[in-house]
């Protein structure tokens, strides 16, 4: 049987799928600014913390990196309107997504942490510097340093993690995807289209977060 495949009627839908990809770079983007920032405030507490907060860290990080995504995001939107907390489908997908990046990138950030030599430290108490200084200053450029790919590659991961979202209508790029086919039937030129744009989008990303850390974060001192 003779398969005929019409990617043109699904690329004149080009409006649709803009729109989902600029969902996907936003939820991307505010996810990765709060997971990430997250990430390295409980890796921190991990690596330094009194015993109760390392523990209570422990707790949120087994149970996100031990649950699977879509259970998380459902849980959020459908299980806390039954609390009297309703929230919009984007604003579930975003909190999803924090929620997720933060526990995966604590380990990552408290790895990095944790590596850097004691004798850094001392030196900066020796100069008269404050523990947040140290830990801003001295600990933290080499800490990201170290550890900036496997949290790249986990932004990524989430990135392509929030297709799981229009689940919940958000109109992101699996969503746009779905829309499409559901008018014209060209279901698999719809997703073909699709997965080639996020394959675009996840090396993209790669990229601006490579030159993004090395501007900004640690670049200065180990470019």
């Amino acid at each position: 049987m003779r398969v005929a495949l019409d990617f043109w009627v699904v690329i004149a839908q080009w409006p649709i799928f803009l729109t989902g990809v600029l969902w996907t770079i936003g939820l991307t983007a505010i996810s990765a600014v709060l997971g990430l920032s997250i990430g390295v405030v409980l890796g921190w507490s991990r690596a330094n913390g009194p015993r109760w907060l390392r523990m209570l860290v422990g707790v949120y990080v087994e149970f996100i990196r031990n649950t699977p995504f879509i259970v998380q995001l459902f849980f959020i939107f459908f299980g806390l309107p039954a609390m009297g907390v309703k929230l919009s489908p984007e604003m579930a997908s975003v909190i999803a997504m924090v929620v997720n990046l933060g526990a995966y990138s604590t380990e990552i950030a408290r790895a990095g942490i944790v590596a850097t030599p004691k004798g850094q430290i001392e030196a900066g108490l020796s100069l008269g510097l404050t523990r947040l200084h140290i830990f801003f200053w001295v600990v933290l450029p080499p800490a990201l340093h170290k550890v900036w790919p496997a949290l790249v590659s986990q932004v990524i991961i989430v990135m392509l993690g929030s297709a799981v979202c229009g689940q919940i209508s958000t109109p992101e790029l699996s969503y746009a995807a779905n829309l499409v086919q559901s008018r014209n039937f060209r279901v698999f030129e719809s997703y073909i289209v699709a997965t080639l744009l996020y394959l675009l989008l996840a090396i993209a990303l790669r990229a601006v977060l490579n030159w993004l850390g090395k501007r900004y974060l640690f670049g200065v001192r180990h470019g």
